[in-house]
């Protein structure tokens, strides 16, 4: 139980920020980690209302984390 409370807190965040950079895209980012949460819960991996409204808080944070990275990144090239 303490696994899957972690993972969902901490997972679909760090994936949407890691898909965004790879990709500077940050809708593409969040779209693929929602589609990979869909599939999860699809399958049964996630299994109750408030560990997909933890992926969903996490993604948001995580969606908001790769808005400011993304931003920083495009100043620095400006910059250059």
């Amino acid at each position: 139980m303490w696994d899957q409370l972690i993972s969902a807190l901490f997972f679909p965040g760090l994936l949407v920020i890691i898909l965004s950079r790879i990709t500077y895209q940050r809708f593409v980012g969040l779209g693929l980690t929602l589609i990979l949460i869909t599939v999860s819960a699809r399958m049964g991996f996630t299994n109750t209302w408030w560990l997909i409204s933890l992926d969903a808080i996490s993604m948001t944070i995580g969606f908001f984390l790769a808005t400011r990275m993304l931003g920083r990144l495009r100043e620095a090239d400006k910059e250059v």
